[in-house]
Formats: C-alpha cells, structure tokens, sequence
C-alpha cells in the first residue's frame, strides 16, 4: 500500500516540486496551501507523513503541528523552514516535529528523511517494501535488478526507470507527456520518437523468454502495464 503525504506550505513553487518528486517515488500526496486548510484536511486525508513549512500566514507551521500533538496525533512531521537558527529548529522540535529541514533543500536529502520517517512508523517486525511485483516480473529495488518467471532481465538505467514507472502504476494508463516528464524531464529535448523506441526495447526484453506482451499501447492515449486482454 502507497504511503500517503501531505505538504502544507503557501509557496506554490515548493508545494509544485515536492508534488512531481514524491509522486515520482510513488507516495500519495496531498496538498494545502495554509495551516488552516492543512489542519483540516489531516482529518479528511489521514496522512502517513507531513511536510510542513513554518512560515505561513494566519496559521504557522509551529502552531499547526502544536495543535496536531495536543489533539493526539502522532504522525510524523517534517518541518521546513527558511531560517536556520538554532532556536527555531529547537523550537520546532519542541512543539513537536519529528526532523528539520532548511530551504533551500536538496530534494534527495528530503526523500531521504522521508523515507528514514516512515521507517520508524513502521510496526515492529515489518521490513520495509524494497521490491515491486507485478504478475510474474519482480523488480528488486536495491539491486537494480529484473527477473521474468525467474530469468534476468539485462536493462538499461532508463530502462529499468521505464518500467519502474508502469510497476509503480499497474493497470493505470499513463501518458505519453507523463512519461516524457518522469523519465527524461521537462527540458528533454531529444529525438520524438525517443519513447516509442524505448518502449519498443523495453518490451523485447520482458517478451525474450517467451513472456506475453504486459505494456500496452492504448492508441492516441498513451501505455498501460497489464496483461494481455
């Protein structure tokens, strides 16, 4: 089950990136523009995780999380904040946030505390979720590696990004913008045809031992990771 975050802060540019980047990674994500909007939807969203700014108007990032512990919430709760004196983060942590983070921030250190946040939620005994399955291929995220019925599969890095795209959406179409975004980036300025062709590689590869077809091309729509119909 996708974990689910909620980013509070007023800064539409912040709110845009963390949006893209967390969506990437495949966590649900939810957004509010202010500490009230946010307190509210706490409720109706039921995050795993909050990414929450301090500087907000009416409701700051402090008082929000302060309202959060006093009404029994224990979800964790990163803060972000411009400033970087000490007795802010001290106090951020003492209305209690479980880590700090100063902008301008790199977002790999952000998913990096995102990820070590939601490990400790975890139950004892849980491991996290290090690979992703889908029919009969299993992807193993620490070792970059593919297996088919139990045969290798020799990808690529933006292969194996490729189909970790459609193994984090099975049976979700994708499209082909969507695709370029993730994949390749808003300023990919390369061949057209650029994804027709890795689709192309991708699907001989995951079809050389015999396998059936499991991308499918839904015509001026886009692709979609499911199997034959």
């Amino acid at each position: 089950m996708r974990s689910s975050i909620l980013v509070i802060d007023d800064d539409e540019k912040i709110t845009s990136m963390l949006r893209r980047g967390l969506a990437f990674e495949g966590y649900d994500v939810h957004t509010a523009r202010n500490g009230a909007e946010g307190l509210s939807m706490v409720m109706s969203a039921d995050p795993d995780l909050i990414i929450l700014d301090v500087m907000m108007p009416q409701i700051d990032g402090f008082e929000v999380c302060r309202r959060l512990r006093e009404g029994g919430s224990g979800v964790p709760v990163l803060m972000l904040t411009a400033k970087d004196e000490v007795e802010n983060r001290v106090k951020g942590l003492d209305t209690g946030a479980d880590d700090y983070l100063v902008k301008p921030f790199a977002l790999e250190e952000l998913l990096a505390r995102v990820r070590a946040l939601l490990r400790r939620r975890e139950p004892a005994g849980d491991t996290p979720e290090h690979r992703l399955v889908f029919e009969d291929i299993v992807m193993d995220m620490d070792s970059r590696e593919v297996l088919r019925s139990g045969q290798r599969l020799e990808l690529t890095a933006k292969e194996f990004d490729l189909l970790h795209l459609f193994m984090q959406n099975p049976k979700r179409l994708l499209t082909r913008d969507l695709i370029m975004d993730k994949i390749w980036g808003y300023d990919y300025s390369g061949e057209s045809n650029v994804l027709e062709v890795y689709i192309a590689m991708l699907r001989q590869k995951t079809e050389e031992h015999g396998g059936k077809r499991i991308i499918q091309t839904i015509r001026g729509a886009g692709y979609i990771l499911r199997g034959e119909s």
